[in-house]
């Protein structure tokens, strides 16, 4: 435990202190939406008003309103597909600062959109933050683990989880209307997006590239052991050295895998298969359908306050997120989403009740207790681990092809259940939670019958989990796409490869070759 206390040193947590503010970006520009919905609807019409001379019909204005919100998921998507190939041509610093920009220019546009009269401005706004936001979910993953020590790259793999809530408790508060939810600052809110992301380029030149793209992509060795010494604070740096080494050559006997190969390949279906499922796991659980609609659950149950109730929701969830931070490496990632998941069905079955019941006074409590219930249990182990156990489930080879897939799966699943989740309510009312409940119990005996342990095992344990050998090893480079993935059992070989405790962001398609970069290129996991 000391030694492990021994790399943490102060400069370590300023440079993850600084990728997080990706992840705190993400969250904010997730919840933000929902505080002005009313004043948003308001402006649609307003702008429809001076345009057409007649009032914007219900039908179209829920449309326009869907759009604006849905439009984020898909810039999400094709962010997600793009993260590899940013991050090996740029450099995972250098990515993050020039992804910036995109954050700033979504910032803009929807900050000036009432001055311009445009709700298309909204609209484009949210879908270049989305873009950004796509990027981020993998870029900041992958830094914090690429230059977190190895016994910690789980416990450090929650933070982006935590800035991820955190992000979306500032949008909460901040959008009361006493704050910068009202008629008129409301694209201030939306726009409020522009001063992180000027922080986080102010500090990222302060921080250090990853050391592992710089030895494995750049070749780059001396450099790769200057930034290792600043962030563990010791001048022997041999062991993490001589890893990455052990890594770069267990690369090189193994080829990239494409998706289509991801899919024929008999020994990547069981990992892809689970990947994916875990990801769906999280997304189906309808924690982002309590989120987005939390105030009218409250309100629906008696809440006289809901808004306040919605913020303490939120608290809830920034807490249980640090919990699970300390919990990952002592109880499993396995056994943590199984108790999330079944905390999560219970918890949508006490949402059930308490809106049937509704007109029992004490029921408004029993409301506010599930909600907390279902995010804090969300946040054992729905949340955080689907981020980074995919990175473990494989080996360099097929894993960026894997994390594209689980990635996009994630952003697909949350933009079906963004658009699905308001017809829902009104075909099924105070039922609509007891779908979540049955999808929870298909995750949990999923979970239960399929998904192995991977705390603390090689790539090779975890590999005889599936029973299955992958395909053998290639010196020629196949082109892979996106982000990491794939299980798979390595070669013999006399070094056995850690698991890298983080997932891997996606690379995409097209990307050139990492063999063509250097004889040890690698697309690094998260």
């Amino acid at each position: 435990m000391e030694g492990e206390k021994s790399q943490v040193t102060g400069y370590l947590l300023f440079s993850l202190s600084t990728a997080v503010i990706g992840s705190l970006q993400f969250g904010y520009n997730t919840g933000v939406i929902n505080a002005p919905e009313e004043k948003l609807r308001s402006f649609f019409n307003d702008t429809w008003m001076e345009r057409y001379g007649e009032p914007i019909s219900p039908g179209v204005c829920t449309i326009v309103w869907s759009f604006a919100v849905a439009i984020f998921s898909v810039g999400g998507m094709v962010g997600s597909f793009s993260v590899g190939v940013m991050a090996n041509q740029f450099g995972r610093r250098r990515s993050m600062f020039l992804v910036n920009i995109l954050a700033v220019i979504g910032g803009l546009l929807m900050g000036f959109s009432t001055i311009c009269s445009s709700y298309e401005m909204v609209i484009a706004g949210r879908l270049v933050i989305g873009l950004f936001c796509g990027l981020f979910t993998g870029l900041t993953p992958m830094y914090v683990g690429e230059v977190s020590p190895t016994p910690l790259r789980g416990a450090f793999g929650t933070l982006h989880q935590l800035g991820v809530v955190v992000g979306i408790l500032i949008a909460q508060i901040f959008g009361l209307d006493f704050l910068l939810g009202s008629e008129k600052l409301w694209p201030l809110l939306l726009a409020l997006t522009v001063i992180p992301a000027v922080i986080q380029c102010i500090l990222l030149p302060f921080c250090p590239e990853s050391p592992r793209y710089l030895l494995i992509n750049q070749n780059k060795e001396e450099q790769a052991r200057k930034a290792l010494v600043r962030l563990r604070g010791s001048e022997d740096v041999s062991k993490d050295m001589q890893e990455m080494k052990e890594e770069s050559a267990k690369m090189a006997m193994e080829k990239k895998v494409t998706i289509l190969e991801l899919f024929r390949t008999a020994a990547y279906r069981q990992p892809l298969l689970i990947a994916v499922m875990l990801q769906l796991s999280q997304q189906l659980s309808g924690i982002n359908a309590v989120f987005y609609y939390s105030t009218g659950i409250f309100s629906s149950a008696g809440v006289k306050q809901p808004i306040y109730a919605t913020i303490g929701a939120g608290i809830v969830n920034t807490i249980f997120t640090v919990v699970s931070l300390f919990l990952v490496e002592k109880a499993g990632r396995r056994t943590l989403h199984l108790v999330g998941l079944a905390g999560m069905a219970i918890s949508a079955l006490l949402m059930t009740i308490s809106l049937l019941l509704k007109d029992i006074p004490v029921m408004s409590y029993l409301s506010i207790v599930a909600v907390m219930g279902f995010v804090a249990m969300f946040e054992m182990g729905p949340g955080p681990i689907p981020w980074f156990i995919v990175a473990e489930l494989f080996s360099q080879g097929p894993r960026p092809a894997a994390m594209a897939v689980a990635g996009c799966s994630n952003w697909t699943a949350n933009f079906l259940v963004g658009m699905s989740f308001p017809k829902l309510v009104e075909l099924c009312g105070p039922f609509v939670f007891i779908i979540f409940m049955i999808f929870l119990i298909f995750f949990f005996i999923f979970t239960y019958l399929k998904v192995p342990e991977t705390k603390g095992k090689t790539f090779d344990e975890i590999a005889q989990c599936f029973g299955s050998n992958a395909p053998p090893p290639s010196s020629s480079s196949v082109e892979a796409p996106p982000s990491s993935s794939g299980a798979v059992k390595l070669p013999a070989s006399p070094v056995k490869e850690k698991v890298p405790l983080v997932t891997a962001p996606a690379e995409a398609p097209g990307e050139e070759p990492a063999e063509d970069k250097s004889k040890s290129t690698v697309q690094e996991s998260l």
